[in-house]
Formats: C-alpha cells, sequence, structure tokens
C-alpha cells in the first residue's frame, strides 16, 4: 500500500499496486488524448495557414500576370489591330496553362495537407499501438512472475517432501541394516529409482554398474545416453556412499572426489556424480546439489533425494546443447576429412616426386648416352669424312695415272705398248 495525498484537500488516503497502477494509466490516458488533441489541432492550424497563404501568393501572381498582360494587350491592340486574333489565341493558351499551373499547385497542397495528417495519424496510431504493447507486456510479466513463483514455490515443496521421506528412509534403513548392507542398498536404491522411470523417460539411456577394471579401479555407476543417429548426449560417472551411525570411522565426502574425478576421466564421462549419505549433520550437502567444479571439472554431489532431479537437469542441459554438439561432430567429421585429403595429397605429393626423380634421373641418363652418341656419330662423321678426302686423293690421283707415267723409265712396259699401238694401227 502507498499513501497518497490529494493536490487540493491535502488529504492522505493509501492505494494498493492495483489502484496505483490504474490512476497511472489514467493520467497517461489523458495526457495521451491531450497530446494527441494538441497535435490535431496545430496541424489543422497548419494546414489552414498553408491554404491561405498559397490562395493568397497565387491570387497575387496571377493578378500581377493579368494586369500585365492586359497592359500588353492594350498596347497591341493600339499598334497592331490586324495581329489581334494571334494574340488572343496566344494569350487564352497561356492563361489555360496557369489555370493547369494553378489546378497543379491546388493538387500539390491537397497532397501535402493529406500527407502530414496521415503521418501524424500514423504517430498517433504508433503510440497507441505502443502503449497497448506496454499494458500487454506488464501483464505478461505479472503473469510470468506468478507462474515462476509458484513454480518455485512447488519445486520447493516437493524437495522439502522428497527430503523429509528420504530422512524417514535412511532412518529407517539405519535401523535395519549393517554398514556393508546401507551401502548395498543405497545403489539398490537408485538403481531402482532410475528403473522406475527409464520406460517413460530414459529409452536411449543406459545405466549399469561399473564392472571394468582394467585401469585398476572403477565407479558404481555409469550412465550414457544417445540420440537416434548414435550422437552421445551426455554421460555420467555415478557413486554412491553411505555408513551406519555405528560406524567407528567416519569419512568425509571429500575423501572420495579424486578418485571419483579419476574414474570419470579413466572411463570417458562427461559429468560425475557423487550419491552420498556421509556427513549427515552437514548443512552444505544438505541444501540440494552442490557443485563442487571448482576443485574437479563438472563434478557435482548430491543427496539420494536429488539422484533423479540430478539426472534430469543434467539431461537437459546437454538436450539444449545438442545441436552444437551435432554441429561441433560435423566440424570434426570435416577436419578428419580435411586431415585425410591433406595425407592423400601428401602420400601423392610423395609419390609424385620419387617418381619426379626417377624420371628425371632416368632422363638424364638418356641425355648423357644421347650426348655418347652424338660424340661417337661426330667421331665417325669425322673418320667418313676423312675417308672421303683419301677417297678424293686416291681418285685424283688414279686420273693423274697415264701410259707414259706407268711406262716411265721401263723400257720393256715401253716396247710393249709401242707395240701394240703399231698393231692396232695395222688393224685400221
Amino acid at each position: 500500500m502507498n499513501d497518497i495525498v490529494c493536490p487540493n484537500c491535502k488529504k492522505v488516503f493509501k492505494v494498493d499496486e492495483a489502484g496505483f497502477a490504474d490512476i497511472l494509466k489514467q493520467v497517461r490516458d489523458h495526457q495521451f488524448e491531450e497530446e494527441l488533441q494538441e497535435r490535431l489541432n496545430i496541424a489543422r492550424k497548419d494546414k489552414e495557414s498553408a491554404v491561405k497563404l498559397a490562395e493568397a501568393n497565387i491570387k497575387n501572381a496571377l493578378q500581377a500576370d493579368l494586369a500585365k498582360k492586359e497592359t500588353e494587350l492594350a498596347e497591341l491592340k493600339a499598334n497592331k489591330d490586324r495581329e489581334l486574333a494571334e494574340f488572343t489565341l496566344k494569350k487564352e493558351s497561356e492563361l489555360a496553362e496557369m489555370k493547369s499551373k494553378f489546378n497543379k499547385v491546388e493538387l500539390e497542397k491537397k497532397l501535402a495537407v493529406t500527407e502530414a495528417v496521415n503521418k501524424i495519424e500514423k504517430e498517433r496510431d504508433e503510440l497507441a499501438g505502443e502503449l497497448k504493447s506496454k499494458d500487454t507486456e506488464k501483464q505478461l510479466l505479472e503473469t510470468a512472475l506468478k507462474e515462476k513463483y509458484t513454480t518455485e514455490l512447488k519445486t520447493k515443496d516437493d524437495i522439502i517432501k522428497m527430503k523429509d521421506e528420504e530422512i524417514a528412509l535412511r532412518k529407517d534403513m539405519k535401523v535395519k541394516l549393517s554398514t556393508k548392507m546401507v551401502g548395498e542398498t543405497l545403489e539398490q536404491h537408485c538403481e531402482t529409482e532410475f528403473n522406475k522411470i527409464r520406460a517413460t523417460g530414459f529409452q536411449n539411456a543406459y545405466f549399469e554398474k561399473d564392472n571394468d577394471t582394467k585401469t585398476g579401479s572403477k565407479g558404481d555407476y555409469i550412465y550414457r545416453e544417445t540420440d537416434e543417429v548414435g550422437n552421445e548426449i551426455i554421460s555420467i560417472m555415478f557413486e554412491m556412499k553411505n555408513e551406519g551411525d555405528e560406524t567407528a570411522t567416519k569419512h568425509r565426502n571429500e575423501d572420495f572426489l579424486r578418485e571419483l574425478d579419476k574414474d570419470r576421466a579413466e572411463k570417458k564421462c562427461e559429468y560425475a556424480v557423487l550419491v552420498t549419505l556421509l556427513e549427515a549433520e552437514n548443512e552444505l550437502y544438505n541444501t540440494g546439489i552442490v557443485d563442487v567444479s571448482y576443485k574437479y571439472l563438472k563434478m557435482y554431489v548430491v543427496r539420494p533425494q536429488f539422484f533423479i532431479p540430478m539426472i534430469t537437469l543434467l539431461r537437459n542441459a546437454a538436450m539444449n546443447s545438442l545441436k552444437y554438439k551435432a554441429e561441433l561432430a560435423l566440424v570434426r567429421n570435416q577436419n578428419i576429412d580435411i586431415i585425410n585429403f591433406e595425407e592423400n595429397m601428401n602420400k601423392f605429393k610423395d609419390g609424385f616426386n620419387k617418381n619426379f626423380e626417377l624420371a628425371s634421373n632416368r632422363f638424364k641418363t638418356a641425355i648423357e648416352e644421347i650426348d655418347k652418341t652424338i660424340d661417337h656419330l661426330q667421331k665417325t662423321k669425322d673418320a667418313l669424312l676423312s675417308s672421303e678426302n683419301n677417297l678424293r686423293l686416291a681418285n685424283n690421283k688414279t686420273e693423274d695415272l697415264t701410259i707414259k707415267r706407268l711406262t716411265r723409265g721401263n723400257s720393256t712396259m715401253t716396247a710393249k705398248f709401242a707395240e701394240l699401238s703399231n698393231t692396232n694401227k695395222t688393224i685400221e
């Protein structure tokens, strides 16, 4: 409730939030109507002033032009009567043009007035729409806040109820069971609670005991869930810890966090959750879900009554980020394809370089052999040229060879050739 003082009578009266909002709305509506009416009056006055000014200007211009034309007409009538008909036609044409201009100005004036009125009406409609939108937004905000507070109260009531039920159940279990049985029954309790809702909300989920001891240690349970195409949505490593009141050595929750983080990393789980009944009097763990990610990555400590809500919260958060995980997987696959492409390209380059080196070496060898062959052919060419020179010299010598040269200094051959020459002459 707010105290309101009347400005006239100075009387104080109380008004609640709804009444104050109603009064404020009335004042805003009244002010809006007054501002709108004032803008319309101003626009109307501006319109009338513009119309009167335009009419006066056009009238003065037409009167001045008409007086000028009448003077010119009088002069033309006095000087050139024969041109009266042509002058009259010309002036009628100019008068028609002036009328056309006047009509055009009138039309532009009407358009300007209409545009101004439309602009003002548009602003009025926008203001009215904005005011209505603000009222709607306020109502939606009030509704959302009411629903939020109602939901939070209901959630708190449910949590308190679950907590009370769990406390009663734990007390009953501690009275009935030994220390070992208490721990085993906590695991069975969590497994039973999960199996109750597995068929309705976790059809694609895997929740089984961790029996893999190849790494030297193991957790209690592993939760994994995938989508329809096999992309992992979320994975959680669970550890359940409890002890009876009669146990001599009391353990603390922090004693198991390091080992739990190691098990989460070895089993490649995204989250780690310690479900514990240890430190029953510790208010930190009794208030709800405790985030210990400041010590160990993505790790939480919860009481058994928050076992299912913890899975639901982490699962809902993972579902919201599933789209980004799918995009990340696609990018990773693309990166793998790029890496494979680069590897294939490098293999191709290596093979090509190897083949190129082999071909280059063989090409060099062939060039060397060709050079050797060219040298051999050059030598053969030189030998042939030398042989040709010797043959030419031999031919020259053969051509220079005559009987006189053959018989020179040989009396026997000279006598024989002389005798043969005489015989030939006798025959002839």
